[in-house]
């Protein structure tokens, strides 16, 4: 027997189905060459699985590294960089500075604590819960509000507050524009930010200063 009856009987899976295995696939290798590869225990965000149920979304690297670069020229020399719950932004801040600029990560997700000193833990439910010596310390804070409500960010607000000296680089959704106006005096720019994956809400930056991004940034 040929089997070419058998052949017919087997279901087919349409090319939906198909690319959308082949993704998941190609994500578990990325997942597994990055555990087993020599930077692995650095911790770098790729090797951090998005968690939702703490409102996770990394941004994509083309976002997080123009960012990070934005950052870095508005902090200026031996500046001093803040990341409010973008800590997608912080790695590759990482990436780039060297001993003449500081950074530092403000995160709940305690996965990050292998940043060490860098890394303090934060709940946005406690905004000026801190260390001291970080009131109004910081050139340029880079933030994002884990949750789209009116409470998460006039709280965040709160937060940068109290660590700004200067520049606020904020993504959120387009509809707390009004909000974020109001709470913190930023303005919506021509940047829009993307994700690694897609958002049902849009989303923008806002900032108090000309950043040098455009919209293809």
């Amino acid at each position: 027997m040929d089997g070419s009856d058998d052949d017919e009987d087997v279901p087919q899976l349409s090319a939906h189905t198909l690319a959308a295995l082949q993704e998941f696939f190609s994500e578990q290798q990325e997942q597994e060459s990055l555990k087993s590869g020599p930077d692995y225990d650095k911790f770098a965000v790729g090797a951090v699985e998005e968690d939702w149920q703490l409102s996770q979304f990394w941004y994509s690297d083309k976002t997080a590294l123009s960012l990070a670069k934005e950052a870095i020229e508005a902090s200026g020399k031996n500046g001093r960089i803040v990341c409010v719950s973008a800590p997608s932004v912080y790695q590759k801040l990482k990436g780039l500075v060297g001993d003449e600029v500081t950074v530092y990560l403000l995160e709940y997700d305690r996965r990050f604590s292998v940043y060490g000193d860098e890394f303090i833990f934060y709940d946005y439910n406690n905004p000026l819960d801190l260390p001291e010596g970080l009131q109004h310390s910081f050139d340029v804070v880079v933030a994002d509000p884990p949750y789209l409500s009116e409470e998460c960010l006039c709280k965040t607000a709160q937060t940068i507050e109290y660590l700004s000296k200067g520049k606020t680089l904020l993504c959120t959704g387009a509809v707390m524009e009004d909000l974020v106006a109001q709470k913190l005096g930023l303005k919506m720019c021509k940047f829009i930010p993307k994700h690694n994956r897609s958002l049902a809400n849009e989303f923008r930056c806002f900032a108090n200063y000309d950043i040098g991004l455009d919209v293809a940034s």
